[in-house]
């Protein structure tokens, strides 16, 4: 069963309507590169190739329903910048550069040892399917620290 096969399974387990502006959605959502996450715009782009019935608050609305349902990841890239992946993109983590912009995929086997330490010191599960930490890329830290030396 493909990922949109899954997804739209999950809605009918959970007696969730499957109209055809959903399935566009879920359709486009997941016709990406197994790395590749995408805008709500880029999304409504993808959707629009096909039919221009589908205006993009309906775009957000069945994404905050996806993520509501567990079925797709949100993350936040900084700047106002949103991305949209399904769960079957699996555990990862976005390191962004505050002061570039510059999205960098890191190892996620640290989330599993903080998602351990959580539980047994604090007893709280979370949610680190998919997630960004923000802080300084090592080109815009070289970058600073010659400019402090001015």
């Amino acid at each position: 069963m493909n990922d949109v096969e899954q997804i739209i399974e999950s809605l009918r387990r959970k007696q969730l309507r499957i109209t055809p502006q959903r399935e566009l959605i879920v359709r486009a959502l997941t016709d990406v590169d197994d790395d590749e996450h995408q805008t709500a715009e880029e999304i409504h782009a993808r959707v629009q190739a096909s039919t221009s019935a589908v205006n993009i608050a309906t775009i957000y609305r069945t994404l905050d329903m996806l993520v509501e349902e567990g079925l797709v990841t949100r993350v936040d890239l900084g700047g106002g910048k949103e991305v949209f992946a399904t769960v079957q993109h699996g555990m990862h983590m976005h390191l962004v550069c505050r002061q570039c912009g510059h999205v960098l995929d890191a190892d996620t086997q640290v989330l599993q040892d903080v998602r351990q330490y959580l539980v047994a010191e604090h007893g709280f599960s979370a949610d680190l399917e998919h997630i960004s930490l923000f802080g300084m890329c090592e080109a815009c830290k070289q970058l600073t620290s010659s400019h402090e030396e001015l």
